[in-house]
């Protein structure tokens, strides 16, 4: 196990953040933040989850920002790899950020750390999906349930966020970002999801699911609000829609044969 991964930090190092980050991040992006209550309303030194669509990699920054303003200072998960790395493991640390131990074989392992670390007062950011979105429509996706399964080992409030526009300051797959003009960025937190239905329940995968898909329902809602669009009526599944691209591909690949001429050696008569 890291050293320093429950969630403690130094002091100086946080501090020396807030000096040198959060100036900047502002000059990166305007803003456009509602329902930040919905985060000060929740004790100070109680462990907090907050989930978030994930449109782009400057995503970090809006909503490090956003729960700042809100009187939290939010850490994030990072492989566990990182922390063995000298300069940065250091600074992650440091900073109290937590590691998530991919490839155990008992799924609760995973998140050992990030648990600790809510039950010592952190503020999680956790973005559901575990990457960038790949709905064409820039909708949420069928999210892991990784969050959920944190939420209800501890018992830390979970509260839904939004954001809109960070793909406009960093496209996926873009690393070089649109800075001028400013880009305002919206982002929108709603109340603590309702998850008593699933308190004292064993964590099934039928449960997690559940939970999961309750959470992120929270989350489109809030999306669909900021851009006054209506949602599809299914998230995307990546893998269905790799499946489905295929079996189309093969059905095209049918009629292709069936439409080539049964004898393609034919040719005119000289006249």
């Amino acid at each position: 196990m890291s050293k320093r991964a429950d969630g403690s930090y130094s002091p100086a190092w946080r501090r020396a953040s807030k000096i040198i980050l959060w100036p900047l991040i502002q000059a990166g992006m305007k803003h456009d933040w509602h329902g930040q209550d919905n985060i000060r309303n929740i004790p100070a030194d109680r462990g907090i989850i907050l989930a978030i669509n994930h449109l782009s990699y400057a995503d970090i920054f809006a909503d490090s920002l956003f729960g700042y303003e809100a009187g939290r200072y939010p850490v994030f998960l990072a492989k566990s790899s990182l922390f063995d790395i000298k300069v940065i493991g250091t600074i992650i640390r440091k900073l109290g950020q937590l590691p998530v131990y991919r490839g155990q074989a008992d799924a609760a392992l995973v998140l050992k750390d990030a648990e600790q670390g809510l039950r010592n007062g952190a503020c999680i950011i956790f973005y559901p999906e575990a990457t960038v979105t790949r709905d064409p429509g820039q909708w949420p996706m069928v999210a892991k349930t990784g969050v959920a399964r944190l939420a209800l080992a501890t018992g830390a409030p979970v509260i839904p966020i939004a954001h809109w526009r960070t793909q406009q300051i960093l496209p996926y797959g873009s690393f070089r970002p649109h800075l001028v003009p400013r880009t305002t960025v919206q982002v929108t937190a709603g109340p603590p999801v309702d998850l008593s239905e699933f308190e004292g329940l064993p964590l099934t995968s039928q449960v997690l699911r559940a939970a999961t898909e309750k959470i992120m329902k929270d989350v489109t809602g809030l999306l669909a609000g900021i851009r006054g669009e209506t949602p599809p009526a299914e998230p995307y599944h990546p893998a269905i829609a790799r499946r489905k691209a295929r079996q189309e591909a093969r059905g095209q690949d049918g009629q292709a044969i069936t439409e080539t001429p049964a004898d393609s050696s034919t040719e005119a008569t000289p006249t």
